[in-house]
C-alpha cells in the first residue's frame, strides 16, 4: 500500500511562512506527496522534500523560477494512472478544462488538480477528480485543507479532504 499526501496552493511564504504542523505529521507518514502547483518558491520543496521520501510536483501559476516542475504529469503509482495539473481560469469551468489536458492520454484513474483552493473529490465519467484546497489559504477557502490518498494493487483504497 502507498500512503500519498496531495497538497497544492501553498503559497508559502505568501499566506504563511511555512507549512501547518498538521500536514507536516501527515508527511512524515506519507510515501509520497503529490503536490499540484502552486508552492510559490522553493523553500516550499524544500520543505516537503524534508518529510517525505518522495515529491511529485507540477508547476502552478503563481510559482516562482525557482520551481522547476513540468506544468503537468502523467504517472503510475500502484497500477493506478494518476494526472496532476495545476488548472487555470475560472472555477466554473476548472474540471472541464482539467479533463480536456487529459483527454489523449489512457487509463487515466484519479486526476489531482489545484488552482481555485476548493477541495474536489468527485467522480466524474469514470475518474477521480480530486483537489485537496489549500493548507494556508484564509482568503478564498471556506477552511485549510490537504489530501490523503492510499493506493494498492491497482485500486484507490480511499481518498480523503482532511481539514486542519
Amino acid at each position: 500500500m502507498t500512503k500519498i499526501v496531495v497538497l497544492s496552493d501553498t503559497h508559502i511564504p505568501s499566506q504563511a511562512p511555512e507549512l501547518p504542523s498538521g500536514v507536516l505529521d501527515a508527511l512524515r507518514k506519507a510515501d509520497v506527496c503529490i503536490h499540484a502547483g502552486d508552492f510559490s518558491c522553493k523553500k516550499a520543496v524544500d520543505q516537503i522534500n524534508q518529510y517525505v521520501p518522495k515529491l511529485i510536483g507540477v508547476k502552478g501559476n503563481m510559482d516562482d523560477r525557482g520551481v522547476t516542475f513540468p506544468e503537468k504529469v502523467v504517472i503510475t503509482i500502484e497500477g493506478v494512472t494518476i494526472g496532476i495539473i495545476h488548472g487555470q481560469g475560472s472555477p466554473q469551468a476548472l474540471l472541464e478544462c482539467i479533463g480536456k489536458s487529459f483527454a489523449k492520454d489512457k487509463g487515466m484513474g484519479l486526476i489531482i488538480f489545484g488552482h481555485s483552493h476548493k477541495p474536489c473529490n468527485e467522480n466524474k465519467n469514470g475518474i477521480i477528480y480530486f483537489n485537496p484546497g489549500s493548507p494556508t489559504d484564509t482568503v478564498f477557502a471556506l477552511a485549510k485543507t490537504y489530501g490523503l490518498i492510499e493506493l494498492d494493487a491497482k485500486k484507490i483504497i480511499s481518498r480523503k479532504i482532511i481539514e486542519l
